[in-house]
């Protein structure tokens, strides 16, 4: 699926639109600042995709500090079956300098 730029993931946010949305940080950082995504850090995530197994086909947004991470887990995903992952480009570096 394609990815998804800050202005478009904001947009869903606000619209309060159906979605899951993943943080694949480490724990520092998403306290240091967080969009409140369900944090799971990228090396433990492989460990923890049969708690997704009944959305394979719902929209999965993935985002990490600057979208290297997280891009990681996209591909990860799709080859165990997820057909609908976004990667947000550019992450929260992304985010923190375009949203304010």
């Amino acid at each position: 699926m394609q990815d998804i730029t800050v202005e478009q993931l904001k947009q869903k946010l606000d619209a309060k639109e159906d979605f899951i949305l993943i943080d694949v940080r480490e724990v520092h950082e998403h306290q240091e600042f967080s969009i409140e995504g369900r944090l799971i850090p990228l090396g433990i995530l492989p460990h923890r995709l049969d708690e997704f197994e009944d959305h394979k086909n719902d929209e999965i947004v993935v985002y990490c500090r600057s979208g290297g991470r997280s891009g990681q887990a996209k591909m990860m995903m799709e080859q165990m079956g997820f057909t609908k992952v976004r990667n947000l480009l550019g992450g929260m570096l992304e985010w923190q300098e375009k949203i304010k």
